[in-house]
């Protein structure tokens, strides 16, 4: 038996360092499983949307399809009159009759808008005089009850990403996107071997000096919380022989074995010394500098992990969360785990309807010295991705004020451990971020993106809700693009750059052949040549008011937030123009007629610009793997 003395204990960084160099873990395999028996497994691989969600502008409420100009004038004492021609009865149904001015079509929630409507009415807020006339007694704004084309998820972008454990809300993404069974990580199998002769099995009795075995069902038990399955062999004594069979055993039918040695030195020494005999390389680590004792060791035996535990608990808990875990997590193909408060203080503000209660979802930030920040997700009802990114909700309304920006916030969590982000990026969204999160999702470094426009995104850095904000902003007076918005709270960094242009249906003859200004010229006066618009302080706006120099053209109101949101209206027909990037251009087969080359840059908060996570953020971006990424995807990096 092993009676020399232990070598030196290193620290836990040391023994990880070394541990990991000799098992150099990976994740132990991939299998398929349907949907719902996904819950809690990690998946594989990162999953994009094949399909926009919704798959069209649609209404989210039962009411009337309108043009929102012609309700301008409604008020309950003088409502405005529609005539309708006639109604969708069932979401999935469409009406092929566009809606002119002064006409309406009754709709329902989920049914796709007709072209020419741009808002809905709320039943409740327009009645009908008789058969040939609709009384709408309130102002409508365009968009408004629209969920618009791939404004939940975007064709091509990431749904959920490779390492994410799945849970409810996943699912859900995932069953929006048609999918029926998914890739996930195989859980790695732990083996726990419990030894010594002073140790006995709960649920029975033992001598006056014997102990109950706890290090043993902790240890199993956090092995399933770090995503493996626990494989526990009965308790023995420390006999060398039966040891070394016990541990053949464990190390053919796992993936990872974990000894426990009680109290007593004698039972470390006595696993060290079968291990030292019977593994390759065998012993890496022999000893770990826990308090408050240091019997801890760390072996390989071909390619499979060993770890010997202190039969104290407190000190198995220490390094198995400081040393094992990791490992484990890594072979389960997670990354590491995170720890979150529940206390917050909102971003923005939040308000209810008068007279009832909302549930605000809300997306948790923080890191370093920030306070945890809720950010709430201000999205239509029946937004997956909003739930999918929530940690939690607020309840906004009676009897309480609503909140407003900078107040503290009670939030109820989905789960005990908050999935608080590393690393938010607040602003104009583009599909070259998805490579960048990627690349720094498998580096251990969790990003949430937030697309809330260019001018949103630079007052969200400046106020400190952001790490980074993703802008193109064109600067008129001088041609130049992102420098003259940034002041001195922030530094840009430099990103890549993109071709916009207008997008319309190939084969469209007022379109096909000319440049973007000479057919934007020819068609802009003409009203039944419909336009898609983007929503105001988007930085492609900004190119589209100057390229139409105070025209408005019809369908001027139609203002989505996103460029695939535009590319759905043109391509399924309710409009016949707009302005979007080539790559989304080239992923809905649409016609593309360049207009401006820009750059999409990183406004960063000064505060913020030396935490750990913006300055991967930035390395990330200057990578040769990013550029090559980003060239695959048609943009070319500044």
């Amino acid at each position: 038996m092993h009676d020399a003395p232990f070598p030196p204990a290193v620290g836990i960084e040391e023994a990880l360092r070394r541990f990991e160099a000799a098992l150099a873990p990976e994740r132990v395999g991939i299998e398929t499983v349907e949907l719902g028996d996904a819950v809690g497994r990690v998946l594989a691989q990162t999953l994009t949307a094949l399909v926009d969600v919704p798959p069209f502008d649609c209404a989210t409420v039962e009411g009337f399809a309108v043009r929102a100009a012609d309700t301008a004038a409604a008020s309950g004492a003088a409502p405005v009159r529609l005539r309708p021609i006639g109604e969708i009865p069932d979401a999935g149904l469409s009406s092929k009759r566009p809606v002119a001015r002064g006409r309406t079509l009754a709709i329902s929630p989920g049914t796709p808008m007709p072209r020419g409507a741009d808002a809905v009415v709320i039943a409740g807020h327009a009645e009908r005089d008789g058969s040939d006339a609709i009384l709408v007694r309130r102002p409508m704004h365009a968009g408004q009850n629209i969920a618009f084309a791939g404004s939940d998820l975007a064709r091509g972008g990431v749904v959920v990403r490779r390492g994410r454990r799945i849970g409810p809300r996943e699912v859900g993404l995932l069953a929006a996107c048609g999918l029926a069974r998914v890739d996930v990580c195989r859980r790695p199998t732990v083996a726990v071997i419990s030894t010594g002769d002073e140790v006995f099995a709960p649920g029975g009795n033992h001598p006056h000096s014997g102990l109950f075995d706890v290090v043993g069902p902790v240890i199993a038990a956090a092995a399933v919380d770090s995503g493996c399955r626990s494989l526990t062999f009965p308790i023995g004594p420390i006999a060398a022989e039966r040891l070394a069979a016990t541990l053949a055993e464990a190390l053919e039918r796992a993936d990872f074995v974990i000894v426990s040695g009680g109290t007593f030195r004698r039972t470390a020494a006595a696993a060290v010394d079968v291990i030292g005999k019977m593994a390759q390389p065998g012993i890496v680590v022999d000893a770990v500098a826990v308090t408050p004792g240091s019997l801890v060791s760390l072996a390989v035996a071909d390619g499979k992990g060993i770890a010997i535990l202190n039969g104290v608990p407190t000190v198995a808990m220490v390094t198995f969360q400081s040393v094992i875990a990791p490992v484990l997590r890594r072979l389960a193909g997670q990354p590491p785990r995170r720890r979150a408060t529940v206390a917050a203080t909102l971003s923005a503000s939040v308000a209810a309807e008068p007279g009832r209660t909302d549930y605000v979802l809300v997306a948790l930030d923080a890191g370093g010295d920030r306070p945890l920040t809720a950010h709430p997700l201000q999205r239509n009802s029946g937004s997956i991705s909003a739930l999918a990114e929530a940690d939690g909700f607020l309840a906004v309304g009676p009897p309480a004020a609503s909140p407003a920006a900078g107040q503290k916030a009670d939030v109820a969590l989905f789960s005990a451990e908050i999935r608080a982000p590393d690393l938010i990026v607040a602003g104009s969204h583009c599909v070259g971020l998805d490579p960048v999160a990627e690349a720094l999702a498998e580096a251990g470094i969790d990003v949430r993106i937030l697309s809330i426009g260019s001018m949103a995104g630079l007052s969200a850095a400046r106020r400190g809700e952001c790490d980074i904000a993703p802008i193109h902003i064109l600067h008129p007076e001088s041609g130049r693009y992102n420098e003259p918005f940034v002041d001195g709270s922030l530094v840009l960094v430099k990103g890549w750059r993109r071709q916009q242009g207008i997008v319309f249906r190939r084969g469209d003859k007022r379109f096909e052949g000319r440049s973007a200004e000479a057919a934007i010229d020819a068609v802009v006066g003409n009203p039944r040549v419909l336009m898609v618009n983007r929503n105001a302080g988007a930085g492609t706006r900004f190119l589209i008011e100057g390229m139409l120099k105070g025209r408005k053209p019809e369908g001027w109101a139609n203002q989505p937030r996103s460029h695939n949101a535009v590319a759905a209206a043109v391509a399924q027909g309710r409009a016949d123009w707009g302005m979007a990037i080539s790559t989304v251009a080239e992923a809905y087969g649409l016609g593309f007629l360049p207009f401006a080359e820009e750059n999409y840059d990183f406004a960063i908060a000064k505060a913020r610009a030396g935490r750990p996570e913006v300055e991967a953020f930035v390395a990330m971006l200057a990578s040769a793997a990013t550029g090559e990424r980003l060239a695959a995807l048609g943009l070319a990096r500044s």
